[in-house]
């Protein structure tokens, strides 16, 4: 039989297929032998060791529950690093600290925020991904299902302060069609109704006085420090500076007074929800 050494140095996906292996291995299991026991094919778990095929959040568990891991030396826990390193630098580091921030200032530019969208919205918007080649499904899958985490995570007994502008475009954007799109108005109409909630759309008549022409996320954490994620296309930065952050708050401070109220903001929102934008 060719076997195929294995570099775990390669890259982070190489060192997960690599330790599947040696454990695999320790425990003198043939493929098929591991392949029963977590309920994959022996072809699956082979392009998994091989650096062929990303594992899933499902592959990573039942390796887990194969080799009998818990802890902080899980198969589940370096899937988590694999597909955060997948991500634009500093998102998830800044990750690590939204679901633990007392304050959120998001902007948005094209597409409603994140942590604001139904889950069929952001299923449309990974297929769409997916059906571009720019991810797998089993990514489409993991991102949904990771927004799915960040948005649970600010359900908590004392729940944050969030403000979120976004610009006109983001409502103005049909997305999955009209029943995707109108239970995400409707969902973005309860967001604003919410105690620890503001909502705003900045107009496209502001022109030339929008300060940002990209997506900004400000977090205010307990000590009252500031930190900042801005990103593009392909890349993203993660800043906890102060001299560098202060002024990306002080400019969307300018932007929140630009914007509509949050009773304006719902007004538009309705308006469209009936079809008459």
């Amino acid at each position: 039989m060719n076997r195929k050494e294995l570099n775990p140095d390669a890259s982070p996906l190489a060192a997960y297929g690599a330790r599947l292996r040696s454990m695999r291995e320790a425990r003198g299991w043939t493929q098929d032998d591991l392949a029963e026991r977590m309920g994959y094919s022996s072809v699956h778990i082979s392009a998994v060791e091989t650096a062929r095929k990303s594992p899933t959040v499902r592959f990573s568990r039942s390796a887990d529950r194969a080799f009998g891991l818990e802890g902080a030396d899980t198969f589940d826990r370096l899937g988590r690093e694999l597909r955060q390193g997948s991500l634009l630098e500093g998102f998830p580091e800044y990750v690590g600290y939204e679901g633990r921030a007392v304050e959120l200032r998001l902007y948005q530019i094209g597409i409603i925020p994140g942590l604001l969208q139904t889950p069929e919205y952001a299923q449309v918007l990974a297929d769409s991904a997916v059906q571009r080649g720019a991810i797998s499904p089993e990514h489409g899958a993991e991102r949904v299902a990771f927004l799915a985490e960040r948005q649970a995570a600010l359900e908590r007994d004392r729940p944050p302060m969030v403000m979120v502008v976004m610009d006109e475009s983001c409502i103005r954007r049909w997305v999955g069609g009209n029943e995707v799109m109108k239970a995400q108005l409707d969902r973005l109409i309860e967001f604003a109704a919410l105690p620890n909630t503001v909502l705003q759309v900045a107009p496209f008549t502001i022109g030339e006085r929008r300060p940002f022409n990209l997506p900004v996320n400000l977090l205010t954490m307990a000590d009252r420090s500031v930190m900042c994620y801005a990103e593009s296309q392909a890349q993203g930065n993660f800043d906890r500076e102060s001299t560098s952050v202060l002024p990306v708050l002080t400019a969307y401070h300018q932007l929140q007074a630009e914007a509509l109220s949050q009773a304006e903001t719902v007004a538009m929102i309705s308006e469209l929800r009936k079809g008459t934008p």
